[in-house]
């Protein structure tokens, strides 16, 4: 009820006064285990992403452990769906957890750039949503968000067709994927992005 209540609010103020603008829904199936992989520039972003999707496709996002102790905001971002990752190694507690989201059809979102970026550009990947779409078998949305930045002028977001995972190491494949798999992979992704933000422009 929460997160229904703050999608429906939170999308009517991007939609009004944001003029929020959305493409490629048609790359957001209806049911299914999926991970969403996009640039990360403004606190707006996760709201931004979870309010264009579809109030019955709820995304779950990966969060910096630190949010989860700050008073009222840990409890609120819990209700929204989010969970805690610690940074700086791989967070095993926090894989399984986005892979039970996944394996139960849910949507877990990831920002590879590891931390917002106030550059103009696109900081290197980190291998999380490589990793986790590989290891549940499910492939990667890229997603670009343009002008998500203060409080005001428009907001577009985009969705780009889906990428991975890796061949082979699902639905009885030999071939286990390596971190240079992983990489190139999240190079992959990244790549995808930047496309969608230059198209974007």
């Amino acid at each position: 009820m929460f997160y229904g209540f703050a999608w429906t609010v939170c999308r009517f103020i991007l939609l009004t006064v944001r003029r929020m603008e959305i493409l490629g829904s048609e790359n957001i199936p209806g049911r299914g285990g999926l991970v969403l992989a996009s640039n990360h520039r403004s606190y707006w972003d996760p709201v931004i992403v979870g309010c264009a999707l579809p109030k019955t496709r709820q995304v779950r996002f990966m969060a910096k452990a630190e949010l989860f102790a700050i008073p009222l905001l840990g409890p609120v971002v819990t209700k929204l769906g989010a969970f805690p990752v610690r940074r700086g190694g791989a967070d095993r507690t926090a894989i399984r957890t986005a892979l039970g989201y996944i394996d139960s059809g849910g949507i877990v979102g990831i920002f590879p750039e590891g931390t917002r970026n106030k550059s103009e550009g696109l900081l290197d990947p980190q291998l999380g949503a490589a990793l986790l779409a590989t290891k549940a078998g499910v492939p990667v949305v890229p997603v670009a968000i343009l002008g998500s930045r203060g409080f005001f002028g428009k907001v577009k977001i985009i969705f780009g067709a889906p990428v991975g995972p890796i061949p082979g190491n699902t639905g009885g494949g030999t071939k286990r994927a390596n971190r240079n798999d992983l990489a190139e992979l999240s190079v992959t992704i990244m790549e995808k992005v930047a496309g969608l933000i230059k198209s974007g422009k």
